[in-house]
Formats: C-alpha cells, sequence, structure tokens
C-alpha cells in the first residue's frame, strides 16, 4: 500500500484518477445517459485497514462504470446540464491540486484575482457592463446559492428602507415582506427567501396564465398600490419547464418608477444576452440590482460554478460578512474583495481556475457559436417534434428548452397525464437518453433543455426515436390506455 506520504504515492494516485477519466471520457458518446437502477449502494462498517491510493481510486471508476449518470455527455437533456469542456475539466484537476484557500488574497491571490477576472469576463459577454463598471460578480456553488446572495442584498436594503439593520438585527418587528413575481418563479428562489427568513409565502404570484407568463399590468398595478413601501420583485430569465422569459425592461421600468428591488434569475437564461440575434430576450437585465446565473449550465463548467451580481455590494457585505481577529479586512488592496464576506460560505474552492480556462479557451467567439448551436438544436427539435403525428409541442419554445408530449390520436386529452408519465417511465427504463418531466400549461410534458456542447443533431433524433418506441411500448403493454 502506497501513501501520500511515500514516495510515488501521489504518482500512483493521480496515474489512476487520469486513466479512469480517459476510460470514461472515451465512451462516454456511446454510453447510456442513465445508469441502470441498481439500488442503494451497500456499505458495512468503515475497513479497519485501507487499500491504498491507487487502488482506492480504481474501485471509485469500478463504482462510477455502475452507477455514475453520463451527464456530461450528448443525451442529459435534464436539469440544464451542460458537462464540462476539456480546458475546463483540467482546471478543475489543477484547482483541486492547488488546493486554495478562496475566501480572500491573504489566502489565495490567484483565487481572488481570477474571480474578479472571470465574473467580469461574464457580465462582459452577457451585456451587464465591461468590467467592473455596473455589477460585482462572486462565486458561488451554484444558482441556488446565487440567488441567495442577490436576495439576502435584496432583504438588507428592504430592512434598511424601514430603518433596521437586517444582518445586525434581524427581522423581529418587521412587516412582511412583499415579493412580486411571474408564475416561472424558480424553486430555488423559494428556497432562499425561506432561508432568509422571508418565507416562501411573501411570493405574490402576478400571474392567471397556465404557463406562469407575468401579467403585465397586474403586475404595474401590484407595483403602484404598495404606495413606497419597498418590495423585492423577482424576474425569470429561462425558467426551468419551457425556457421561457419575463420581460425584464418593462418590470425594470416598473422597479425604478417605484422604488423597488430586482433581482433577475438567469440561470440559464443570462447567456442569450451574448448573441445579437437573442438579445432581446434579456433586454433590461442590465438595470437589475442583483442577477443570479450559473456557469456549470450553459458554459460547460464542472460543477460547482454559480455567478452572483449585486449592483450595490455593501447590502450583500452587510449580510454576510463575517468578523475576527484572525481574517482579513473587508477590502484587500485597490481592487481585492474579500469574496467570503459576499457569499454564504467561508470555505471556498478555486471555482475561478475552471471558469477561467473554458473562457480562455474557446473566447467569446466560441462561446458565441456554442449558445447559437444549442438554439439550432432546439429548433430541430421543436420541427421534428410537430412533423410526428403523436408528438406536440406544449407551447413554441422560447430558447433551448423544448416542452412536449405525446398525444397519439384516439386518445381522451384526460389520460394524456398518465400516457406521458408511463412514457417518461418507460425512457428512464432504457437509460439511453435523459428527460426530465413537468407540468406546464397544466399538462404534464417532457423538457429537454440544449445546452452541452456534446450534443448534436443526432442525438435530437435518438431523443425523438426514445420517447417515440417508448410511447409504443407504452400502449403495446397496456401501461396507459387510450
Amino acid at each position: 500500500m502506497s501513501t501520500s506520504e511515500e514516495p510515488g504515492g501521489y504518482d500512483d494516485a493521480l496515474h489512476a484518477a487520469v486513466a479512469g477519466a480517459k476510460r470514461w471520457l472515451a465512451r462516454l458518446e456511446d454510453r447510456d445517459a442513465l445508469a441502470p437502477e441498481r439500488g442503494a449502494l451497500e456499505h458495512g462498517h468503515l475497513p479497519e485497514e485501507g487499500v491504498g491510493d491507487a487502488a482506492a481510486l480504481e474501485e471509485l471508476w469500478s463504482l462510477a462504470e455502475d452507477r455514475a449518470a453520463a451527464s456530461p455527455g450528448p443525451r442529459f437533456f435534464h436539469y440544464v446540464v451542460g458537462g464540462a469542456t476539456p480546458a475546463a475539466l483540467g482546471a478543475d484537476w489543477v484547482s483541486s491540486a492547488l488546493d486554495q484557500v478562496a475566501s480572500s488574497a491573504s489566502g489565495s491571490p490567484l483565487a481572488v484575482d481570477l474571480e474578479r477576472v472571470t465574473t467580469d469576463w461574464v457580465a462582459e459577454l452577457v451585456g451587464l457592463g465591461e468590467g467592473s463598471e455596473r455589477f460585482t460578480g462572486v462565486l458561488t456553488s451554484g444558482a441556488t446559492a446565487a440567488n441567495l446572495v442577490g436576495l439576502g442584498a435584496a432583504r438588507q436594503w428592504w430592512g434598511e428602507r424601514h430603518g433596521v439593520d437586517v444582518g445586525e438585527q434581524g427581522l423581529a418587528g418587521l412587516p412582511g415582506p412583499t415579493v412580486l413575481a411571474s408564475g416561472r418563479v424558480h424553486a430555488s428562489v423559494e428556497k432562499a427567501l425561506a432561508v432568509l427568513g422571508l418565507g416562501r409565502r411573501c411570493v405574490e404570484r402576478c400571474s392567471s396564465a397556465n404557463d406562469g407568463a407575468l401579467d403585465l399590468d397586474a403586475f404595474r398595478s401590484a407595483c403602484a398600490s404598495l404606495d413606497g413601501t419597498p418590495a423585492i420583485v423577482v424576474a425569470t430569465a429561462g425558467c426551468a419547464d419551457a425556457g421561457a422569459f419575463d420581460p425584464l425592461d418593462a418590470m425594470a421600468e416598473a422597479c425604478e418608477a417605484h422604488g423597488h428591488w430586482l433581482h433577475v434569475d438567469g440561470a440559464f437564461g443570462l447567456f442569450a444576452g451574448a448573441l445579437p440575434s437573442e438579445r432581446r430576450l434579456v433586454v433590461g437585465v442590465e438595470r437589475a440590482r442583483s442577477v443570479a446565473t450559473d456557469a456549470h449550465k450553459w458554459l460547460n463548467v464542472p460543477y460547482d460554478a454559480g455567478i452572483a451580481y449585486v449592483r450595490e455590494r455593501s447590502f450583500a457585505a452587510k449580510t454576510f460578512r463575517q468578523r475576527a481577529a484572525y481574517l482579513p479586512p473587508a477590502r484587500e488592496g485597490a481592487r481585492r474583495l474579500v469574496p467570503a464576506n459576499l457569499v454564504p460560505e467561508s470555505s471556498r474552492r478555486a471555482r475561478a481556475l475552471p471558469l477561467y480556462a473554458a473562457l480562455r479557451a474557446w473566447g467569446a467567439r466560441g462561446y458565441r457559436a456554442h449558445f447559437e448551436r444549442c438554439f439550432a438544436l432546439a429548433r430541430d427539435l421543436a420541427r421534428r417534434v410537430e412533423s410526428a403525428p403523436d408528438l406536440e409541442l406544449v407551447g413554441r419554445p422560447e430558447s433551448v428548452v423544448v416542452p412536449f408530449r405525446c398525444a397519439p390520436r384516439g386518445f381522451r386529452k384526460r389520460d394524456l397525464d398518465a400516457l406521458n408519465q408511463a412514457v417518461a417511465a418507460q425512457v428512464e427504463a432504457e437509460g439511453r437518453v435523459a428527460v426530465g418531466t413537468t407540468r406546464f400549461r397544466s399538462v404534464v410534458c417532457f423538457r429537454p433543455a440544449f445546452v452541452g456542447g456534446r450534443t448534436r443533431e443526432q442525438h435530437v433524433a435518438e431523443l425523438v426515436e426514445a420517447v417515440e418506441q417508448a410511447l409504443a411500448r407504452a400502449i403495446a403493454d397496456g401501461t396507459a390506455t387510450g
């Protein structure tokens, strides 16, 4: 048994890690998207004796062969997962090897400087502004944490409008908050509101449509009716169910007119701003006071890599700052912030390294080509669904999420939900493609998302084929009847 303290320990371990990764990636194109269902992994007590570094890694790769989903692969259309570019994957290993303390420049000037560089580059790419002109960016564990940062800043602002420093004094004695949104507000926003003590029930959805679309007149009326009382507004740029966008510019205008805070949840949709042809979808996002997005979706950076942008970072700092004699001050040098004072985590890995490598490897032009290809794939799927006699679109797709369902002739509409659930179970059991379902426009439907760099037209065809074959089996074996 070799250990990291013995000669060759790291060499053996890294060799095993690389060899396993090469095997995994070499077959990624052909792997089923989902691993077979094998039940929970059984284990006994921690063994008294270890097997050694290389053997442990070989064992881990063996488990992955049986149990890991091929989520970076070309047929994984669920959860809006992008996979990882080669440069991002390599840099993620570099980040682990360097093992930096990315909470402040005292721990890692490399990590902190690259965090500023990369968040500035992303802001420029999507139209939030050049450099730190409008927003301060900070890396988080994902869009959920990025929403938490933005809404944490909003909560601090809201409390101060009532004369209370919530970060110091808490919420006691304050009135219930008002959070206005469309029906497209994401579950991660509700989670963030719960964590912040504002509560999920504070959300008022200004929508009566079955697709969650904002009722702009109702929203404007709600903004005006508050009569100077501060409110937090959450706009969605790319909803999870259908990739749809709220009217950001109109919402920003109402917020500015009535003194409300606009937060934009742009987990993947924010990147539409990089394309001149799609920029209309996010016009107005630059007027927000906080924005959340996620590099491990459309930028194809490994998990985890969320980004939070705040216009007035002092509100985030008052929420997340930490004080101790051994910790650095809020700012270290002219441009070096302390990221740990702007996010929930104090222990932070150097997330900026894979993001930096990915951006440098592809550049703005490479990413624009990637985004354009994803839009083209979504349009391709929409055409295939429209031409298939037993499939139908559930609304026109606005971006890279395409909601559709099985609707064969002879089935009553009231039976279609059960039919689509049965088909989804068949597709999942077969495992060749991964495509989740949702309830959109009051019906059960599939919601494939196109953000992965490995996906091509042949994989779109495989998706349609998998659904059609599962539909035939569901009808043939009586799982669902018309």
